[in-house]
């Protein structure tokens, strides 16, 4: 045995498996909620003109159930850090296309994942600003725009604010948590599912309580006219609800902290998905039954005003129940950065020490035993996407992740019953292959059902382009694949 292989077997065996069904649920459930939905539900009602809008958070449960038996499948049949870059290198061919494949992976979470945490540290001052209403006065705002060649004009807008600061301090102090030992992260995020379900309770009770069938079934005229514009706000919706829906997967890679993952990651993931999509549902009718959706759509036009519960909470209860519920949901925000930050962490570092991206990702803290290098960097570069703005970032997140991750995977899961009939599957998709058919489909529509769709795409083809480039330059180099035959091994040469 080699040392460098010595190296890579002792840093696999610093992983503690600490993380039971019920923290790996906890996980995933706190990773789903965040704060996604209480900030998009303006969004999504707008999107649609109305209440029919809730035929998003359905088709989108449906999405979710469908999309999670692939990560099922896959998860207990390859159990380890790293969730799709493991599958997709396996499913491709890890020796030839598989290891471009799964390069471009964890090179697109080095943009997805930390908009994914900075969407929610934003999430967390827009509640704050239910206090502070001063912290969205806006300081410096610039629109830049690069005319890439063959695909048009790409313009980034940022944008600084008390709120931007506030943002940066969620996400510092999520990975100074995250800084010790996954046994005591464990029982952390325990505690943060109490307060998120706790803060979902209390907004269903609320909502029940005082609900008003007439309100929340007010549907204008034309609601269900399956017009172009239907199908086009349809598409807006889905969108943004599988934004909120996403992070059923969040156990997969972790895969090598979970106890008997075989067992845990399917079973996580399912429950996850199913208790998440009927608090949906339920919370999002129990709000427009006493918040009309004619205010929602209004408040949804501005960047500003998106603090829902507390609008909602007010009108029930007064100020300091308002107060109180933002505080609550503030928790859940900060909960969901927390759970993000942990779970995507591992994935560049299980990369690493397969030899397939940056070194230094693969170094493991000698006394906390986490890929701390890992950590850091996707801190520091979710503090930097809290400059944008939410609604840019939920669409660039979405499209970059379908293409680059969720549409090859779920295509990918068929591909690989045809080429490793073999492969041991200790969880089997039900009804294969129809989920994952489903899922495809899905995704393709919400990638092209909107208008303005080649915005968020053009952003997924820069980081693509690039990461071929990047990707190319690093094989050459070390003389792997397409450089040299699949059989040669190719040379050591440093990252």
């Amino acid at each position: 045995m080699t040392s460098s292989s010595a190296g890579v077997i002792e840093s696999k065996t610093q992983l503690v498996r600490g993380i039971g069904l019920r923290s790996a649920t906890a996980l995933n459930m706190i990773d789903m909620i965040g704060v996604g939905p209480f900030i998009t539900i303006p969004l999504v009602i707008s999107a649609m003109g109305g209440p029919q809008a809730m035929l998003g958070w359905i088709l989108g449960a449906v999405l979710a159930a469908c999309d999670g038996l692939v990560w099922a499948e896959l998860g207990a049949a390859m159990p380890g850090s790293g969730g799709s870059y493991r599958y997709l290198k396996e499913i491709y061919g890890p020796k030839t296309l598989g290891r471009l494949v799964s390069f471009l992976f964890i090179w697109q979470l080095s943009f997805s994942a930390p908009l994914s945490i900075a969407s929610g540290a934003i999430g967390f001052a827009q509640y704050l600003s239910f206090f502070w209403p001063n912290l969205q006065k806006i300081w410096f705002s610039h629109t830049a725009t690069l005319k890439v060649p063959l695909l048009g004009p790409l313009q980034i807008t940022a944008v600084a604010m008390p709120a931007t600061v506030v943002a940066i301090a969620v996400c510092s102090l999520a990975a100074f948590l995250l800084y010790r030992r996954i046994t005591a992260i464990s029982k952390l995020s325990a505690l943060l599912w109490i307060g998120v379900m706790g803060t979902i309770g209390w907004i269903i009770f609320t909502g029940v309580t005082h609900f008003n069938a007439h309100q929340a079934f007010d549907f204008p005229p034309g609601a269900f006219s399956f017009s172009r514009d239907f199908f086009r706000g349809l598409g807006a919706v889905m969108l943004i609800v599988s934004y909120d829906y996403w992070g059923y997967y969040n156990v997969c890679f972790l895969g090598d902290e979970v106890k008997d993952p075989e067992k845990t990651i399917p079973r996580a993931l399912l429950f996850s998905i199913a208790a998440v999509a009927c608090i949906y549902i339920v919370m999002n009718i129990s709000i427009l039954g006493v918040v009309p959706w004619r205010d929602l759509a209004q408040s949804g036009t501005s960047r500003g005003d998106l603090h829902v519960v507390s609008t909602f909470m007010e009108r029930v209860y007064g100020s300091r129940a308002a107060g109180f519920a933002s505080a609550l949901v503030m928790w859940t925000a900060f909960a969901s950065v927390f759970s993000l930050m942990l779970g995507y962490s591992r994935v560049p570092y299980a990369a690493a020490l397969d030899g397939n991206y940056f070194r230094s990702f693969a170094r493991v803290h000698p006394i906390h035993q986490i890929p701390y290098v890992s950590l850091l960097a996707l801190a520091g570069v979710a503090i930097l996407f809290c400059f944008l703005k939410l609604a840019d970032l939920i669409a660039a997140l979405v499209v970059i992740r379908i293409i680059l991750q969720f549409l090859i995977q779920s295509i990918g899961v068929i591909v690989l019953r045809v080429r490793r009939p073999d492969l041991e599957r200790p969880f089997r998709m039900w009804l294969y292959p129809l989920p994952a058919i489903l899922a495809a489909g899905s995704f393709i529509f919400i990638l092209l059902s909107r208008k303005g769709f080649l915005k968020e795409i053009r952003y997924a083809a820069v980081i693509l382009m690039v990461g071929i480039c990047v990707y190319c330059v690093r094989s050459w180099r070390r003389g792997e694949w397409p450089f040299k035959s699949r059989g040669e091994t190719g040379s050591a040469l440093p990252n």
